[in-house]
C-alpha cells in the first residue's frame, strides 16, 4: 500500500476514511512523522467493536442467550441485564452504561501498550506493544502514545461527551 505523502492528499485519504479533523491527522504525519493512519485505523477498528450510540438490540440478544444457556460464559450478564430492565431500567441507558465501560477498557488497554503496570522486579524487561507493519507483517515502527488518540476516535464526535438536548 502507497501512502499519500503530501498533505492534501493524506488528508483526503482521512476523510474517505471517516476521520474528523481529517487535516489535522495529515498534518501531524507528515510534519511530525507519526504514523496518524496506522493509529487512527487501529482505533476505527476498535471502536466499531464498542456499542454504538443508538444499538439497544444487544440488551435482548444477552438476554434470550442467558435464558436459553444460563450457564455459558457471560450469561451472568444477560440475567443481570433482565433485572435490570425488569426493574425500569431502560435499554438506551443501558447502553449508554456499557459505552463508557467499553470506551475505557479501550483507552486503558491503549494505555497498557506502553506501560505494561507489572511491578515485579524480575519482570522488569517484559513489555508489548502495537507497530506498523509492512507488508510481510514485519514490525517497522511502534504505535505510541495510543490513548491520547482513542477519544479523538470516538465515532460520535464527542469524545464520549453526554448528547445535549
Amino acid at each position: 500500500m502507497s501512502i499519500p505523502q503530501s498533505i492534501p492528499e493524506l488528508t483526503a485519504l482521512f476523510e474517505r476514511l471517516g476521520a474528523r479533523d481529517a487535516e489535522s491527522w495529515a498534518t501531524s504525519q507528515v510534519t511530525e512523522g507519526i504514523s496518524q493512519l496506522h493509529r487512527f485505523l487501529f482505533l476505527r477498528q476498535c471502536w466499531a467493536h464498542v456499542i454504538g450510540e443508538e444499538q439497544v438490540g444487544w440488551v435482548d440478544y444477552h438476554i434470550e442467550q442467558a435464558d436459553e444457556h444460563p450457564r455459558d460464559p457471560f450469561a451472568g450478564m444477560g440475567a443481570a441485564l433482565k433485572r435490570a430492565v425488569a426493574a425500569g431500567v431502560t435499554r438506551e441507558d443501558l447502553s449508554q452504561i456499557a459505552r463508557g465501560v467499553q470506551a475505557e477498557l479501550l483507552c486503558q488497554l491503549c494505555y497498557m501498550l506502553e506501560d505494561n503496570g507489572l511491578s515485579e522486579p524480575e519482570l522488569k524487561g517484559v513489555g508489548w506493544g502495537l507497530f506498523q507493519t509492512d507488508e510481510d507483517g514485519n514490525a517497522v515502527a511502534p504505535i505510541y502514545s495510543l490513548h491520547e488518540s482513542v477519544l479523538d476516535a470516538d465515532p460520535s464526535g464527542r469524545e464520549m461527551r453526554p448528547k445535549v438536548g
